[in-house]
């Protein structure tokens, strides 16, 4: 069974950064492709920013030249760093790893300010 743990949300001001981390249990994170998506209150969840397990990315439009995901297979990770912060990006933000099934964490808030 896999387990995703997000960390990193919190409340920042327009323009700030934050990066956000996803540890996850299990043997299979290597061979896995892992994403990030968000939702806001009121709308559906979105796609920000995905990486296979061969460490090609891509980004949802809204996100490019902003965000950056990556991840250490050594420590079962995946990360999400956020630069140039804006109000529109509030919201959850779920960590997803796709192997056969779709799992997910918990969720972290992230909240910019204006």
């Amino acid at each position: 069974q896999v387990q995703l743990a997000e960390s990193g949300g919190g409340l920042v001001q327009a323009g700030g950064s934050l990066r956000l981390s996803c540890a996850a249990s299990g043997s299979i994170f290597r061979i896995s492709d892992m994403g990030w998506h968000r939702q806001a209150p009121g709308k559906q969840r979105e796609l920000v920013a995905t990486i296979t397990s061969g460490g090609r990315t891509n980004y949802a439009d809204s996100v490019k030249g902003r965000f950056t995901i990556s991840r250490d297979n050594g420590k079962n990770t995946v990360y999400l760093q956020m630069t140039s912060l804006k109000p529109e990006d509030t919201a959850v933000y779920y960590c997803n790893l796709r192997r056969n099934a779709d799992y997910w964490g918990q969720g972290t808030q992230v909240t910019v300010s204006s």
